[in-house]
């Protein structure tokens, strides 16, 4: 068997990549402040970049840093880009303004996934708009997608399940493509298969994608959320799990939603 040489493997990645983001070589070439030649050239294997130059291909690609290491790797270098236990004392200051974001965003629910949308951490806005699922879906690793949209999860209790439901699968297959991962390719597969049939039509959302509208956990209480979402990353993180992280916020979009949070959370 005749393997494929570290130089020519780094030129297929890299080919893969520029393909996937659709750039063409000289547009590349013309960010990275280097020649269409050269990127052609390393595409082919002809020629063997440095170290600075695959890194400044694959930051104007925006290759994700996880990715980027592999890139190097293929090239024979070294990875660049440490990736730290989450719970590492040196990730402390970051562990400290997660806690603070979450904290602030109260009485808004909130969390913060890894690449693959499991748990990191929530604050208590969360737990009270998830109160009453089923505890099997709380163990760990908790997949808040499919916390979202099974049955025994928040499901039942959202009223525009056909529309959120394809809201979430539509990201989770998009980040797939994007930044190719067999675990979130599994994971939309998984969600499609909970979700009810895709509407047909798009309706206004008055300029958000897709609100989430959810009835209280009270079996008497007949009050519905109106909730919008954010999403939040380290756009400047070097360290691969803390450039993984995302924080997704939930917030009020009108008072009534906002008033219920508060009661919620007082709760």
């Amino acid at each position: 068997m005749i393997s494929e040489s570290p130089v020519r493997g780094l030129g297929t990645a890299l080919r893969d990549w520029r393909t996937r983001r659709r750039v063409s070589q000289l547009e590349l070439a013309t960010r990275a402040g280097t020649t269409q030649r050269h990127v052609s050239f390393i595409e082919s294997g002809r020629s063997s970049p440095g170290r600075s130059m695959i890194i400044r291909l694959a930051e104007t690609l925006e290759v994700p840093i996880r990715e980027r290491n592999e890139l190097l790797l293929a090239a024979g270098f070294a990875p660049a880009y440490p990736r730290s236990s989450l719970d590492d004392p040196r990730l402390a200051p970051i562990r400290t303004a997660l806690q603070q974001i979450l904290d602030g965003h109260l009485p808004c629910p909130a969390v913060v996934v890894d690449r693959h949308g499991d748990l990191v951490s929530a604050n208590a806005g969360f737990h009270a708009l998830t109160a009453g699922v089923a505890p099997w879906l709380l163990a760990p690793p908790v997949s808040v997608p499919r916390l979202l949209l099974h049955p025994d999860g928040l499901a039942p209790r959202i009223v525009n399940l056909r529309e959120w439901a394809w809201h979430i699968i539509d990201r989770v297959r998009a980040e797939s493509v994007r930044n190719p991962d067999e675990r979130l390719a599994r994971l939309a597969a998984g969600l499609t298969a909970l979700a009810p049939q895709r509407p047909r039509d798009s309706p206004d959302h008055l300029g958000f994608a897709v609100p989430l509208r959810l009835r209280a956990a009270g079996p008497d209480d007949d009050r519905v959320l109106t909730l919008i979402t954010t999403l939040t990353h380290f756009s400047t993180a070097t360290d691969v799990t803390v450039a993984e992280l995302r924080l997704e916020a939930f917030l009020p979009a009108d008072e009534p939603t906002a008033a219920l949070l508060a009661d919620l959370v007082r709760r």
